[in-house]
Parts: structure tokens; sequence; C-alpha cells
């Protein structure tokens, strides 16, 4: 199977390559083509001096022309380039101008919730107080209340390791002596 979907990959990256290749001969043949009906071959064998100089400058006057022409057109694309940078810069701050509304808070209750998801076709009542765990308050006195110190009091009987060892065993003892 992953065997014949690799030939499959192949062939078509073949064909792909195929189709780029004949594309590029195409457009190379456009090109040639175009170029052959705009440009005419020079033919200066023959020619006197005037005459040679009178094509100079007509090929130069051509290419002021296209030159011109260029440079027009680079002026207009600068031109709308500046002119679309304006327009974002537009859009963006007309964007900034409206704020929207904040957002109110809804309380909707679990039933009308699930009417809203439902339809109303669906009668359902969910008590969700009734799966809550209750939490008796005697647990909560039985914790034992834990002594607040000064932590400066026995710093140098606490360093080292004799410091260590009695923290160990007050941890060990239930009543913590």
């Amino acid at each position: 199977m992953l065997h014949e979907e690799a030939q499959g990959e192949q062939r078509s990256l073949s064909v792909n390559t195929s189709e780029w290749e004949q594309e590029i001969v195409d457009k190379q043949a456009e090109k040639e083509r175009y170029l052959s009906e705009r440009i005419t071959p020079l033919h200066t064998s023959g020619l006197s001096l005037s005459q040679l100089q009178d094509l100079c400058r007509e090929l130069h006057e051509k290419v002021e022309i296209v030159d011109e022409e260029r440079y027009d057109i680079e002026a207009k694309c600068n031109h709308n380039t500046r002119e679309i940078k304006d327009l974002k810069i537009k859009v963006l701050d007309l964007r900034g101008k409206f704020k929207r509304p904040p957002l109110r808070r809804v309380r909707v209750s679990a039933d009308a919730m699930l009417r809203a998801l439902l339809g109303s076709k669906h009668k359902v009542s969910m008590d969700l107080r009734a799966n809550l765990k209750s939490v008796k308050k005697e647990d909560t006195e039985k914790e034992r209340p834990v002594e607040v110190g000064d932590w400066r009091k026995n710093v140098e009987a606490m360093s080292g390791m004799e410091g260590r060892k009695k923290m160990f065993d007050a941890a060990k003892s239930p009543t913590g002596q």
C-alpha cells in the first residue's frame, strides 16, 4: 500500500516537472515571438556615415521615449503605493474610534440553560445543589491550632545537625515534645 502511494507520488512529481518544463519552454517561445514582432533587425551594412548617425538618433529617441514611459509608470506605481498606505492608516484609525460596548453578566439558571440547549419540548430539571458534598463544622474545628512562635528564638539551638535531629524527633512524637 505504501509502495503504491510512493509510486503515485513519483508519477505526480514527474508529471508536475514535465508540465513546469513545458511552461518554461512556452514562455521562452512567447518571448521570442513578441520580440521578433516588436524589434526589426538592424541593417547597418552599406550605410554611409550620415545614415548611421540618423539611425543612431532614431534609436536614441526611441530609448528616451521608453525611459519616459518607464519613469511615468514607476511614478504612478509609487503614488498608488503611498495612497494604499494612507488608506490603510485611515481604516485603522476608523476602527479605533468605535468602542465596543462592555458585555453584561447574565445570570441563567441550570434549568433555563438546559431548556435553551434542548429546546422547550424537553422538560428537564436538575437540582445541582443536591449533588454537592456537605461539610460538617466539627471537622474544621478539630484541626489543631498552630503555634506561632518567634523564629529568632532558638536559631543557634536549631542550627547544625543537632537542630535537625530535634526537629525530626519533634515531628515523630505526637505531642510535639
